[in-house]
């Protein structure tokens, strides 16, 4: 077996804002497998300012995988408990070397198009008018559950925006979730959750900034709107850890996103130790080419969870690789009639 990498830089088609400020490039890596005839393609989705492996020796670390690629996946994998982003590189690397199409890596329903899966429809922070701009064309396209990133405006005109919504559409009709990517502070968290709740809300991502496990709880145990973890499982490697997180914040859903909490593998855990609490989740990619999506989209739906997920992101770029995902009517689904356009 032979590995290399490759940088890749996907450009957003206009600046996405988030409460952590304004992005408009993300950076990706590619590991590329080939053994004899075969090719096995995976994405490392690190984020910078976000991933726990967003560290001086990234690079270093791509490097030292693809000149070890022989020790074979379990081995690297342990190697990589603190670069999860590069775990789920190569595990989608190896699935797709050993797949017969080197994209359908969990042969399904979905990806002999015959199902789809629901999705969220994304609204960015921005202005009031460009976020009520994007609520009108998710709406316009047939979505029926909007998340909605908040906290960087001032955050009674987020309110009239929700508001606005409600007045039109009640909770049967669009789900709502919000996103404040721990936005708000310790002392008028609660308050503001109060406030939320009004709009009969389906949940609140990530309320606080992450690694505040006691006000958390505490948040999670008063709280009149569900809260779901999201940033806080970041940086949690050992299963031991993991279950200490859950049992003490106790929250009523998590979000995986593969690239951040380390692949199939490290969700797989997640899911597991969620569901013996009874604590509900979904799955979110994290801004990946469509390359990264397809892998994230095909083990999703083989998890079968009813609630839409949080796949809606390859439409954002001005260069993302062509694929067979399609957007429609509120759901992801698999063209397998369109090819891949896959170049580097």
């Amino acid at each position: 077996m032979i590995a290399t990498y490759h940088k890749y830089i996907l450009n957003f088609k206009q600046a996405s804002g988030t409460s952590r400020g304004i992005l408009k490039t993300k950076e990706i890596w590619f590991i590329i497998i080939k053994a004899e005839e075969k090719k096995g393609i995976g994405e490392c989705g690190l984020f910078r300012g976000l991933s726990v492996d967003d560290r001086p020796d990234y690079e270093e670390k791509l490097k030292w995988v693809c000149e070890n690629i022989d020790l074979g996946l379990n081995v690297l994998l342990n190697e990589l408990i603190e670069f999860p982003s590069i775990q789920f590189g190569l595990e989608m690397a190896f699935k797709s070397l050993e797949s017969k199409d080197s994209f359908e890596l969990f042969p399904s329903k979905f990806t002999q198009r015959e199902d789809s899966i629901p999705i969220n429809g994304l609204i960015w922070m921005g202005s009031e008018a460009f976020m009520k701009q994007q609520i009108k064309e998710k709406l316009d396209a047939g979505f029926s559950c909007i998340k909605m990133k908040i906290g960087a405006i001032d955050f009674q005109q987020e309110i009239n925006l929700i508001q606005s919504i409600r007045k039109q559409f009640s909770s049967k009709d669009i789900e709502l979730r919000v996103d404040a990517n721990g936005a708000f502070s310790p002392s008028e968290a609660l308050e503001k959750l109060k406030i939320l709740s009004k709009f009969d809300l389906h949940s609140i991502e990530q309320p606080i900034k992450q690694g505040q496990w006691e006000v958390m709880a505490n948040l999670c145990s008063k709280t009149p709107l569900p809260i779901a973890l999201d940033e806080e499982l970041i940086g949690v490697f050992t299963v031991t850890k993991k279950q200490e997180l859950l049992q003490t914040i106790k929250p009523q859903y998590i979000i995986l996103k593969p690239s951040l909490v380390g692949g199939f593998n490290g969700s797989d855990e997640w899911i597991k130790l969620a569901e013996n609490q009874n604590i509900d989740w979904w799955i979110t990619s994290a801004l990946e080419s469509n390359v990264g999506l397809n892998a994230i989209a095909q083990y999703t739906y083989n998890k079968q969870s009813e609630l839409p997920q949080g796949l809606g992101t390859g439409s954002l770029f001005t260069n993302n690789f062509d694929s067979p995902l399609q957007v429609k009517n509120g759901t992801l689904q698999y063209n397998n009639k369109m090819n891949w356009n896959f170049n580097l």
